[in-house]
């Protein structure tokens, strides 16, 4: 049975997610006003202006008894690789994953940035809940974060490769996982995160709102 969490996102909504952090990183960087961004914030303008033009008049997703309405946005599938199509979520990757445990790798851009060249707490929370629900939803048994607690044992650099690792166990009562980001050997914060348990017929219980075929118009 594929488990369906909702639309995978577009290839160029990808794309442009990863020139918007990169973007936006270079932004902050700047130390004095730049010919090229005045030449940009007109054009930011243009295509916002595009992009409304195309988009669905209402902001709520299409799920549950509202999955047919055309009149809501599409839904894009939240359980998997969310900073790869939104730029305000880190990107990660799994190296390897099973239902008990699983390991990867992260590195925070200036995006991320709270005290100087360190990450901000906050963003670190977002962080350990997207792993660990996304290692819950590829097991196939997950729900909604019930507690999420932090340990902060040393400060998180930027721009440098991290390591994670999540411990899970599962009962029917509920999920806790124990996950942890490290700098070589150095941990350097710990999480545990409580979340529902709910098996794959549960968890599509929402019903998601399907890609409309591209010969249907968008109403506005």
């Amino acid at each position: 049975m594929e488990i369906h969490f909702g639309e995978r996102p577009l290839a160029q909504t990808e794309a442009a997610a990863s020139a918007l952090r990169r973007l936006t990183a270079l932004l902050l960087s700047q130390e004095r006003p730049q010919a090229v961004v005045e030449e940009m914030l007109p054009r930011f303008a243009e295509w916002e202006r595009a992009l409304a033009a195309t988009a669905p008049a209402d902001a709520r997703p299409r799920v549950g008894d509202a999955e047919d309405d055309p009149e809501r946005r599409i839904y894009l599938d939240h359980a998997f690789d969310i900073g790869t199509y939104n730029p305000s979520f880190p990107e990660y990757v799994f190296d390897a994953v099973d239902p008990a445990s699983a390991t990867g790798r992260v590195s925070f851009p200036v995006t991320f940035e709270g005290p100087p060249g360190l990450v901000h707490g906050g963003f670190l929370g977002v962080f350990f809940d997207c792993v660990v629900q996304q290692h819950s939803c590829a097991a196939g048994v997950t729900g909604k974060t019930r507690s999420l607690t932090i340990t902060y044992r040393r400060p998180t650099p930027l721009l440098t490769e991290l390591n994670f690792a999540i411990a899970r166990t599962a009962t029917e009562a509920g999920i806790e996982s124990q996950a942890l980001l490290r700098h070589d050997d150095e941990v350097l914060c710990r999480a545990t995160v409580a979340t529902v348990a709910a098996t794959p017929e549960r968890l599509t219980g929402t019903r998601y709102g399907r890609r409309r075929p591209t010969t249907e118009r968008i109403p506005r």
